[in-house]
């Protein structure tokens, strides 16, 4: 996998990444959002609830691998231990839920300095197969920790009421709760990658040495965008510790990673809409097969595969590709 998976984001880097039509990205941004806003009176809300917390986390996944260039095969430790640390903080401490939300994405954040502050020393192969120890150490620190009550996971989370006033455990409460601040993480990202940061981050990843060349501190942009991904990508591990009231170990596992990776890159890396698209579709998938008999890995591998032939910068990004072909040739 890790071989397919160079080779595409390579080549998604280098072809898919150019910007897309302002006009077609907006009017898939609408549309995406009036389907969210009536979906949980057709579909049922817990599984809406987990197609946008993977959603997020591919997004912030995406901000390092798409917009810097790293691929980290560890982002299951913030995922997973920011789920740890918002469920005990809600159920042993007796913490509201906002105050448990913002201790995961803190903790998150921790987590991503330290293991940024190690990882960034390296390139490539090296960098990911850093966070990959990395991440299994904190998968073993997780098995014996007593706090994570260890195979048995933290569960009974209470939702609590938001800010005092807001009783989560109302499906459609807490559903727009998750969808205002799923949507407002993505738009932090979007403003990040909008921002003279985020020109800076695009011009490590096209070309270091010339941003070496220039002034600017690579390890140090490196070290901030990865906490950035580390932080938000524990806001999606927080949500669904509430969503779903439990946190267990397989939110930490490597298999975890993995699946982020696979839904960056069905969807499409350096695209803010692809890796939504593609957390809908493995979520689905998941969901879908749950019950079939079918093997969930062996259809989202079948599909990865079908995707490195068919689509090399994945699903919205050879859209963004025709698109803009047929533009160029108009």
């Amino acid at each position: 996998m890790t071989e397919e998976t160079s080779d595409m984001a390579g080549l998604s880097l280098r072809e898919a990444s150019a910007n897309p039509s302002p006009r077609l990205e907006w009017v898939l941004v609408g549309l995406g959002m009036a389907a969210l806003l009536a979906a949980p009176f057709f579909v049922y809300p817990i599984f809406l609830m987990k197609m946008l917390c993977f959603a997020l986390f591919a997004c912030a996944f995406n901000l390092l691998l798409g917009y810097t260039g790293l691929l980290s095969f560890g982002h299951a430790t913030f995922f997973g231990g920011a789920a740890y640390f918002t469920a005990h903080a809600v159920k042993v401490w007796g913490w509201p839920p906002e105050a448990g939300i913002l201790l995961g994405m803190g903790g998150a954040a921790l987590l991503g300095l330290v293991m940024g502050f190690f990882a960034i020393r390296r390139q490539g192969i090296y960098f990911a197969m850093i966070t990959l120890a990395l991440s299994q150490m904190f998968f073993f620190f997780c098995v014996q920790a007593p706090f994570t009550q260890g195979e048995d996971g933290i569960q009974g989370v209470p939702r609590g009421v938001l800010f005092g006033v807001l009783d989560l455990n109302a499906p459609m409460n807490i559903y727009y709760v998750v969808l205002v601040v799923v949507l407002l993480g993505i738009f932090a990202i979007w403003r990040i990658l909008n921002s003279p940061f985020g020109m800076i981050l695009r011009t490590i990843r096209e070309n270091e040495n010339r941003a070496i060349s220039l002034g600017y501190s690579v390890a140090g942009y490196k070290l901030a965008a990865f906490v950035m991904s580390a932080a938000l990508a524990g806001l999606a591990g927080s949500l669904k510790a509430i969503v779903f009231q439990f946190a267990t170990l397989t939110d930490v596992t490597w298999q975890m990673s993995g699946e982020v990776i696979l839904m960056t890159l069905l969807g499409g890396i350096g695209t803010m809409v692809g890796p939504i698209i593609g957390a809908s579709l493995v979520v689905g998938l998941e969901n879908t097969l749950a019950t079939s008999g079918f093997p969930v890995t062996i259809a989202t591998g079948l599909i990865f595969m079908v995707c490195v032939l068919v689509f090399r910068r994945g699903i919205v990004g050879e859209v963004y590709a025709r698109v803009l072909g047929r533009a160029a040739k108009g």
